[in-house]
């Protein structure tokens, strides 16, 4: 075996987009959908709100995620702003992290109209699919946004270059 500094996953050709998207940074979502039976769920940055009437969200979902099978399924989410103390459930959620008995076991949840909610994530908002097409490698779903609930969000997780950074102090 030999010891060496070099990352051991690291892309001997790194795609330059994915570097430059990942230094644009973003708060981290949690996206989910389904019941107490059937449910998935994924962390996403990379999104936007585009407010109106009615108001609606727009985010990039891996196609091949379990969570592209439940937004077509159900048509509804919720897609919830997660903070700091929350970081290693974004990681299981992304799937870069191990999460013994399942994701949805790291955290408490309760079921809403829209899909299991993050029992303490301050604000979230519950929507309605609107449509979904394929962009890039990704799938833009759009959401209606049914419900809004806003909370104090002191300390926002943020992703920035493949990390999580932790809040200002």
């Amino acid at each position: 075996m030999t010891i060496h500094s070099d990352h051991p996953f690291a892309d001997p050709e790194p795609d330059p987009v994915r570097r430059f998207r990942g230094r644009l940074g973003g708060a981290v979502t949690l996206w989910t959908a389904g019941d107490e039976n059937d449910r998935a769920g994924l962390t996403v940055s990379s999104l936007m709100v585009a407010n109106g009437e009615p108001a609606r969200v727009l985010g990039l979902v891996d196609p091949d995620a379990e969570l592209a099978e439940a937004l077509e399924r159900t048509g509804r989410a919720v897609v919830a702003l997660l903070a700091w103390e929350h970081r290693n459930l974004a990681e299981g959620f992304a799937g870069t992290a191990p999460a013994p008995g399942g994701v949805f076991r790291q955290g408490e949840f309760e079921q809403t109209a829209w899909g299991p909610r993050l029992v303490g994530a301050g604000s979230w908002v519950g929507v309605s699919v609107e449509s979904t097409t394929d962009v890039g490698w990704s799938t833009l779903v759009t959401c209606r946004i049914d419900e809004v609930t806003i909370g104090d969000d002191d300390a926002p997780l943020v992703h920035r270059r493949g990390r999580y950074v932790p809040p200002p102090s």
